[in-house]
């Protein structure tokens, strides 16, 4: 049997099959490729476009949301703005009209307390009555004790006028002086009439509903001052010590400079050490709280004389029932004022020393408002030396009567 008859062709045919077979592959592959990529650019290319225009459309509206929104936030902080401009105004016509009504009703306090306890103070509330739209300069409030007869006494014969002349001083100056103290602890008693009859005489004191006592000074400080503002609408209210001397004209003239500070503390301002050692004068008994030992106090005005504008001393009035007192007055004060926006005035002419240093400045054309020993705290034996310290260092009487606040 041959190859050909049992169904095998020949070696070199079947080669060149194989040949042709590899290349009719490559063939249909590359033709299959070309019709491939022809027919897959064009639904590309025209469906490309139909994609754009679809995400297009989503981003203006998207856009058009978002302009939306702008102009809502554009629009709202204007009325926003607005609106809190509004509500700040109202809160501020609030409290003004809340601290005008706690002024009126410390005063009515004020009143009320004086006329029930039958204060010869309630005949100045009547006076108050029928002027209570009168404005004084300041308020001059003396610090007496019911032991510094001799003290007021040196005081009245010196820089305070008396009788006519201390009506002519409130009426043509604006300037309010009295002797500022309290009850004795047994009221009514020996100590009360002998203060009462003193009045009846001179007709200058302003009594307190306080409780004299000398480690009661800053809660007698609280009580003039909100005395004080209730009877008198003054520029300033000022305390002094009854061992100091006083040029009144010079401390109208120079408090009259600082009228256009709305709060205003005028003193001699100083930082003393924190005393922690028991017994021993000025000693703060709450020392703890100052920090480390051998700290000293924050900055406040001397107590021998200080003033303070009729901001601050209504603050003191509304406030008096919460504020903190110390063991030392001066210091109490100006504990009131710290986080107060408040314009601490150092002025040196407060605390002169006596002569020869404030007659050396009177000559030198520096007339010192007060002067005082550093050494007593006030003028030593000041009953017996006032008097010469008033003829050296006095602006003299011509001064407060020519004086023009």
């Amino acid at each position: 049997m041959t190859w050909k008859s049992r169904g095998f062709e020949q070696p070199s045919k079947s080669v060149v099959s194989r040949n042709w077979t590899l290349l009719l592959c490559i063939g249909c592959f590359c033709t299959g490729m070309l019709f491939t990529n022809k027919m897959w650019t064009v639904p590309e290319a025209k469906s490309m476009p139909r994609t754009n225009v679809i995400e297009e459309e989503k981003l203006n509206l998207v856009a058009e949301g978002c302009d939306t929104r702008a102009k809502v936030m554009k629009s709202e902080p204007t009325d926003v703005l607005g609106e809190v401009s509004k509500t700040h105004h109202a809160i501020q016509t609030l409290d003004k009209t809340i601290s005008n009504l706690e002024m009126e009703l410390a005063a009515a306090r004020a009143a009320q307390e004086s006329i029930l306890s039958g204060s010869p103070i309630s005949e100045n509330l009547e006076t108050m009555g029928s002027n209570g739209k009168r404005k004084y300069l300041m308020v001059i409030g003396i610090n007496t004790a019911f032991s510094s007869r001799k003290r007021r006494d040196s005081v009245r014969v010196t820089w305070m006028p008396q009788g006519e002349k201390l009506k002519k001083l409130e009426e043509e100056k604006g300037i309010i002086v009295r002797f500022v103290i309290g009850h004795s602890a047994t009221s009514g008693g020996i100590l009360d009439k002998a203060i009462e009859a003193e009045d009846r005489k001179h007709g200058d004191f302003l009594r307190l509903e306080h409780v004299e006592g000398y480690l009661e000074l800053s809660a007698k400080t609280k009580a003039y001052f909100a005395m004080a503002v209730a009877l008198w609408d003054a520029d300033f209210y000022v305390k002094v010590d009854d061992d100091v001397h006083v040029n009144i004209a010079t401390l109208g003239a120079t408090l009259a400079r600082y009228r256009s500070k709305p709060r205003a503390y005028v003193g001699c301002m100083k930082s003393g050490p924190v005393l922690a050692q028991k017994g021993v004068r000025y000693h703060e008994p709450e020392y703890w709280k100052f920090g480390e030992e051998g700290n000293k106090y924050f900055r406040h005005a001397t107590g021998q004389l200080y003033a303070i504008s009729k901001e601050l001393a209504t603050f003191i009035s509304i406030n008096q029932h919460m504020l903190h007192k110390y063991a030392n007055e001066d210091v109490s004060l100006g504990s009131w004022f710290i986080g107060l926006d408040v314009e601490h005035i150092d002025d040196r002419r407060l605390c002169c020393g006596t002569p020869p240093d404030c007659e050396w400045k009177a000559q030198a054309g520096n007339i010192c408002v007060a002067s005082f020993d550093w050494s007593c705290s006030g003028i030593c034996k000041s009953a017996e030396r006032i008097k010469e310290v008033h003829r050296r260092c006095g602006e003299g009487e011509n001064a407060l009567w020519s004086a023009v606040f």
